[in-house]
């Protein structure tokens, strides 16, 4: 009796510590292929939030991507609601369901998989702190196309393990 309670224990403490894979998504549709949705212009709307879950910053991106072959640049320019801006150009290479990116305020590179209608990438931004000097923080970045025009963004900011925030976008295709 003792040992069925130990299995049926250790067994709900290794399944609750499973986490979510894009693989879980393989069968949503329609399917994300960041080349074909990062294609044009692409505006974007979403907030920061602290890790209490107070937004902390509002902004709207526009967004100017284009490819060669399977390397795609997305310039993205930043506008927050109290007037300050900002630019991140990514460089994005794509290799079947994979995805590699580059920024420069990216630490090494961003790396990704897709399936079915989400991506989910990690690296480490190096993000600006309000004191003017800079934070390495692990970014968790999960994407999910909802329609071909509509893409939700969130994305966890980490250090140490320990959460600091999150960030949400919602973009709309042009």
């Amino acid at each position: 009796m003792l040992k069925k309670l130990l299995l049926a224990i250790t067994v709900l403490l290794l399944t609750s510590c499973a986490s979510v894979t894009p693989q879980d998504y393989s069968a949503e549709k329609p399917k994300l292929d960041l080349k074909e949705y990062f294609n044009g212009k692409v505006d974007a709307w979403g907030m920061i939030q602290d890790r209490s879950g107070k937004v902390t910053k509002r902004m709207y991106v526009e967004m100017t991507c284009t490819w060669v072959g399977d390397v795609g640049t997305l310039d993205e320019r930043f506008t927050y609601a109290d007037g300050s801006k900002e630019t991140r150009i990514w460089t994005i290479r794509k290799t079947g369901d994979t995805y590699v990116g580059t920024a420069a305020d990216v630490v090494g590179e961003a790396k990704g998989v897709a399936a079915g209608n989400t991506l989910r990438w990690n690296y480490v931004l190096d993000a600006k702190r309000d004191d003017g000097g800079t934070i390495h923080l692990d970014m968790d970045d999960w994407m999910w196309l909802v329609d071909e025009k509509t893409l939700i963004n969130k994305t966890g900011f980490s250090k140490f393990g320990i959460k600091f925030g999150e960030v949400t976008i919602f973009f709309r295709k042009r």
